[in-house]
C-alpha cells in the first residue's frame, strides 16, 4: 500500500492495518492519530520510537493469540499470512530441532507466561532454537524486555512490508 493511500484510510481501516504489525491498542491509536506522515521512512521511525514505551502488559496483551515457533498461524487474515511467511524457515526444521523447540517453547510458558517470541524472519530454525535456549536463562525482568524487542522488530518488518513509497 501506498503512503498516501494509508494516510487517507478511515481511521477505522488504518487501525486495522497497524494492528498487524503489532496489537498494541495506545501504539496503534498514536500511529493513526498521527497521520499523514513525511515519508514510510518517517512513519517507520516514528512507529519504532513508540515501541520504546511498551509496557510488560502491552507484550502480554500483543502476544494472546500469537502462534508459536514451529506452530502454523491459522486463519485467513494479514497477521496469520505474516505468521505463516515469518516462520517459513521452520519447513525446513529437521525433527530434532523442531521437538528441541517445541519442548522449549513449553518450558518458556512454563517460567515466563507468555509464548516465546522471535523474530522469525531471516533467522535458521538452529538459530531460533539457540536464542530460545539462551534466553530460558534471562531473569523474567529481562526476558520481557527481549520479548518486547523482538516485537518490536516484527512491527518494523511487517510495517516495511505493507507501507512504501511509491508503487513496487
Amino acid at each position: 500500500m501506498l503512503l498516501t493511500d494509508f494516510d487517507r484510510l478511515p481511521a477505522d481501516d488504518a487501525a486495522t492495518v497497524v494492528r498487524v504489525w503489532a496489537d498494541v491498542p495506545w501504539w496503534i491509536d498514536r500511529i493513526v492519530s498521527e497521520r499523514p506522515f513525511a515519508s514510510a521512512a518517517a512513519l517507520e521511525a516514528r512507529a519504532a520510537e513508540l515501541t520504546a514505551d511498551w509496557t510488560q502488559d502491552d507484550l502480554d496483551a500483543a502476544l494472546a493469540q500469537h502462534p508459536r515457533i514451529g506452530e502454523r498461524a491459522s486463519g485467513a487474515g494479514s497477521d496469520a499470512a505474516h505468521s505463516r511467511r515469518e516462520q517459513s524457515a521452520m519447513t525446513e526444521a529437521d525433527a530434532s530441532t523442531a521437538a528441541r523447540i517445541a519442548a522449549g517453547n513449553a518450558e518458556y510458558e512454563r517460567r515466563f507466561g507468555r509464548v516465546f517470541l522471535i523474530r522469525a524472519a531471516g533467522r535458521s530454525p538452529e538459530e531460533m532454537l539457540a536464542a530460545l535456549q539462551r534466553r530460558l536463562g534471562n531473569d523474567p525482568e529481562a526476558e520481557w524486555r527481549e520479548a518486547a524487542g523482538q516485537l518490536a522488530e516484527i512491527a518494523v518488518l511487517r510495517l516495511r512490508s505493507t507501507v512504501t513509497e511509491e508503487e513496487a
